[in-house]
């Protein structure tokens, strides 16, 4: 009798402690009604997608909800399937301050780092 074995689901999205801490940083001075932070990832830059990353006051049962210890990420449920495996990391230096993603399925970027082509 054949048997069947089940891969492990990738993870969502991985997020960094240096992203864990921007998410804490964000929500420690979030405004009264926000229940967490949302990426998304709208049409727009040169390549069609960016990453979006805003305040939500209220959760969309088809986002993605990743717990970390200081508040809720969601990620978009329209936007997951873009996401898949990806790494999202926070990255400071002298001249810039920012969320910044390895993703896997992005086949394409533009120049400036802006937005992404799958």
């Amino acid at each position: 009798m054949a048997t069947t074995t089940t891969r492990a689901r990738p993870a969502a999205l991985n997020l960094t402690a240096g992203a864990e801490r921007r998410i804490a940083d964000l929500m420690s001075r979030a405004p009264g009604d926000s229940v967490g932070v949302k990426l998304s990832t709208p049409r727009r830059g040169c390549s069609g997608l960016a990453y979006s990353v805003d305040y939500i006051a209220s959760a969309d049962p088809m986002d993605e909800k990743i717990a970390t210890p200081g508040g809720d990420l969601y990620v978009d449920g329209g936007s997951i399937l873009y996401l898949i495996g990806s790494t999202m990391d926070w990255v400071e230096d002298d001249f810039t301050a920012g969320f910044v993603f390895q993703n896997p399925n992005a086949k394409g970027a533009c120049g400036c780092g802006e937005s992404f082509t799958v």
